[in-house]
């Protein structure tokens, strides 16, 4: 054993930095590895669907719904299309459908339209309706009130696949992409500090680091024009 006494200053400093750093490194390591564990599976999953989504057939289904909105509601709703046109007369108005249509909307199809923006015209009231793995419009006729719905679902896969480009999703699966990106951050970086730290050990540590920024380099650089 060691006598401790023989040992430099120094390199009992540098001792005490190195277990400081590395404790601290590991910690964040896998904090930060089980934050991203689940989300990172999915999206690797969905990494691979999406370069393959020529080979995976997908059948859209369709479900087409028409209806007939009140007079009560369209009388009003008609008022509102003329007066948002005779403010706006490059495109209309883009407020949402009032609540009244809205409510009678859920109550009639189940059909969340919630404060999405609608296209105003003399005419017609059109609503967007964009969903993860699919699409969806409303549209009421003020002529004589005819409300047509139509929804598409083009399936699991399309949906998360939307998912992991964050297409339609909202604010809130916006907001976990951010963290979810933030986590991968730090997992990475605490990952190539704890590569240095037992690079002396591992001889085959930066070859596999070059490697690793190399080949998507040249594969960019010979096979993409």
């Amino acid at each position: 054993m060691k006598d401790s006494s023989l040992i430099p200053v120094n390199a009992v400093a540098d001792q005490k930095r190195r277990a400081f750093w590395l404790k601290h490194l590991h910690q964040w390591h896998w904090i930060s590895s089980g934050i991203c564990l689940v989300a990172m599976l999915a999206f690797a999953v969905t990494g691979l669907t999406l370069n393959h989504a020529a080979q995976i057939e997908a059948k859209p289904q369709v479900v087409h719904r028409t209806a007939v909105l009140p007079p009560a509601l369209l009388t009003p709703l008609r008022q509102q299309a003329e007066a948002a046109s005779a403010v706006d007369t490059k495109g209309g108005s883009k407020d949402p459908l009032p609540a009244p249509v809205r409510d009678w909307v859920a109550q009639q199809w189940s059909v969340a339209v919630g404060t999405q923006a609608a296209e105003w015209s003399t005419d017609e009231v059109y609503v967007a309706l964009p969903r993860p793995g699919g699409d969806a419009w409303l549209r009421v006729a003020l002529e004589d009130g005819q409300v047509e719905y139509e929804k598409t679902d083009r399936g699991w896969i399309s949906y998360f696949n939307d998912l992991h480009k964050g297409r339609n999703t909202g604010a809130a699966w916006s907001w976990f992409i951010d963290i979810f990106a933030v986590a991968c951050l730090v997992f990475c970086v605490t990952g190539l500090f704890l590569l240095q730290m037992h690079a002396g050990k591992r001889p085959a540590t930066w070859p596999l680091v070059a490697l690793g920024l190399v080949a998507p380099l040249l594969l960019a650089l010979l096979f993409m024009h």
